[in-house]
C-alpha cells in the first residue's frame, strides 16, 4: 500500500495505531497492521455501525484493505471547531457524549482508550466523535486509562466554568493536552471539596498525582478495578456534569433587546439581506459577530452550509440551543474574538490549524459582518484597511454593516474615549469605503430603513 506520509494531516502523528491523509480534498485515514484486531473486532461485532446509527461516531467507509494497511474515509465535516470555541452548553454535551461512547463501550468489552475534547467536534448540530481508532479491548478489573484525560479535558474545565464563568475554556489553548489537575485543584473555591464528585476526581485525584510525581520507573502498581466500579464512577460524573450550569451576564447576550432598532428596522434589515443574499446562490456563509444567528437564520432555508460566529458565549450558547431546539442540521456556531482570532497550536503550531487557516479552507461563498465594524474600529482601535485585509482572507462577497457616528451604539463607543475621542475623527463613511475600496469592489450600498447604519454589498478583488 502506498504511504500517504507527504500528505499528512498534521494533527495525525500521535496515533500509533494510524493516521489521518489528504488525497485531494478526500481526507482519509490509514490503519496500521497493529490495531486490524480491533479494527476487525469493533467492525464485526457491528460496534461501529451501532455508534454511528446512534449519532454517536463520524460514519465511515472501508475504501481499500490489503496487507500492510487499511483505509477507511468518513464522512466530510465542512469546520471542524475547538474545545476552546464551545459556549457552555456545547462543552458541556461533548463531555457527556465521551461517557456516553465510554459507557457503551464498556457494556460490549471494550474501551475507550482516548479521551481528549480534540476527539470531538459539532456537525450536523450535534457533537461528534471523529477519532475511529480510540477503541481498545477492555482487560477485566483494569482501570479507564483514558479517565484521568477525561478529567482535564471536559470535568476539570466545566468546573472551572461553573466558578469562573466559561472564559476558563480558552485555557485549553494553551493545555492541548489538558489543563493539569492539579491547576485545576488550585484554582477550584475551598467549597468546591463539599461535592463529593468534585473531592474524588479533582481534589484527590491531584492529591494521588503529587504523591506519584517523582515516580521516574512506573514502579507504581496500577489499581485493580472492577467494570462495576467503573460503571459506577461514570455514571457519577455523568450526573454531575448533565446538572451543572453557568451564570454569567454578559454585554452582548440579550443584545436585540439593546439596540435602536425598532420592529419595522429589524424587519426591514432581514428583507435587505436575504434579498442581497439569494441572487449569489452561497453553499457556504459565515456570519461574523452573528450573536445568537437570527439574521442567519433568514437563509438557513436556502444555504447549506452556515457559521455563526460571536465573542458572546451566553449568544453562542442560545444559538446552539435553538439549533438543538430546531433540529437544525445546516447551523454552526462557535464563540470567536474577532480581535483576536484563534491561533495554530500545537508541535510546530500545526496540530490544530487557526481560525483563519480554517475559514480559508471552508471558503465561503458570503461573509456577513452586521453590527461588527464599529467594534473592531472604535473598541479595537483597527484602521478600516487592516479590518478589509482581515475579510478579504477568506471572503469572496461580503455583506458588512456601517453604523455611522449618529447611530446610538457608535455615539456610546466613542464618548467611552473620553479624551482620545478626537483620534476617532476618521470614523466616517467615506473613509470607510476608502479602507475597503484596497480590497474589494463596491457592488451595493443601501441604508437599512429606520436605522443610523448603512448596508454594504462588496466583491472580493
Amino acid at each position: 500500500m502506498t504511504k500517504h506520509t507527504e500528505n499528512l494531516h498534521q494533527a495525525s502523528f500521535r496515533d500509533p495505531s494510524g493516521y489521518m491523509f489528504h488525497d485531494g480534498e478526500q481526507l482519509r485515514r490509514r490503519i496500521h497492521p497493529i490495531y486490524f484486531p480491533q479494527y476487525r473486532a469493533l467492525t464485526d461485532s457491528g460496534f461501529y455501525s451501532t455508534l454511528i446509527k446512534k449519532g454517536l461516531l463520524i460514519p465511515h467507509r472501508e475504501t481499500q484493505a490489503v496487507e500492510d494497511g487499511i483505509v477507511i474515509t468518513p464522512e466530510t465535516i465542512p469546520f471542524i471547531t475547538n474545545p476552546y470555541e464551545w459556549s457552555f452548553s456545547m462543552y458541556k454535551h461533548a463531555a457527556l457524549h465521551t461517557l456516553k461512547l465510554q459507557k457503551y463501550a464498556l457494556s460490549k468489552g471494550f474501551i475507550l482508550k482516548d479521551a481528549s475534547a480534540y476527539n470531538v467536534t459539532f456537525h450536523k448540530g450535534k457533537p461528534i466523535f471523529i477519532d475511529t481508532l480510540s477503541f481498545d479491548f477492555y482487560e477485566e478489573n483494569t482501570p479507564w486509562r483514558a479517565y484521568k484525560q477525561f478529567i482535564t479535558h471536559f470535568f476539570g474545565p466545566l468546573v472551572l466554568a461553573k466558578y469562573y464563568g466559561t472564559e476558563v475554556f480558552k485555557m485549553m489553548q494553551t493545555h492541548i493536552d489538558g489543563i493539569p489537575v492539579s491547576l485545576i485543584a488550585s484554582l477550584l473555591p475551598g467549597k468546591s471539596k463539599l461535592s463529593s464528585t468534585v473531592f474524588t476526581n479533582i481534589h484527590l485525584l491531584a492529591k494521588m498525582e503529587r504523591k506519584h510525581s517523582e515516580d521516574y520507573k512506573a514502579e507504581t502498581k496500577l489499581a485493580s478495578l472492577s467494570k462495576k466500579s467503573q460503571e459506577n464512577i461514570l455514571e457519577s460524573l455523568f450526573d454531575y456534569i448533565k446538572k451543572l450550569d453557568v451564570k454569567e451576564a454578559s454585554e452582548w447576550g440579550d443584545y436585540y433587546t439593546k439596540t435602536n432598532y425598532d420592529a419595522i428596522a429589524f424587519e426591514a434589515k432581514k428583507k435587505l439581506i436575504r434579498e442581497w443574499v439569494l441572487p449569489l446562490r452561497p453553499k457556504r456563509l459565515i456570519d461574523v459577530g452573528g450573536n445568537d444567528g437570527t439574521f442567519a437564520r433568514t437563509i438557513t432555508d436556502t444555504v447549506s452550509q452556515v457559521i455563526v460566529t460571536d465573542i458572546d458565549s451566553n449568544a453562542v450558547d442560545h444559538n446552539y440551543k435553538q439549533v438543538q431546539q430546531n433540529k437544525e442540521e445546516n447551523m454552526l456556531p462557535f464563540v470567536c474574538d474577532v480581535l483576536q482570532p484563534a491561533p495554530g497550536i500545537g508541535f510546530n503550531n500545526t496540530e490544530r490549524s487557526s481560525l483563519l487557516e480554517r475559514l480559508t479552507d471552508f471558503q465561503p461563498d458570503v461573509t456577513m459582518a452586521l453590527a461588527l465594524i464599529h467594534h473592531i474600529t472604535l473598541s479595537g482601535n483597527v484602521p478600516f484597511e487592516k479590518s478589509a485585509e482581515f475579510f478579504a482572507k477568506f471572503s469572496k462577497n461580503l455583506i458588512i454593516e456601517f453604523p455611522t457616528r449618529e447611530d446610538s451604539w457608535v455615539e456610546s463607543l466613542l464618548v467611552r474615549k473620553r479624551e482620545f475621542i478626537n483620534h476617532f475623527d476618521f470614523y466616517n463613511e467615506s473613509n470607510f469605503e476608502a479602507g475597503y475600496a484596497q480590497y474589494f469592489q463596491l457592488e451595493k450600498k443601501e441604508a437599512v430603513a429606520g436605522t443610523k447604519r448603512i448596508l454594504y454589498l462588496f466583491k472580493a478583488k
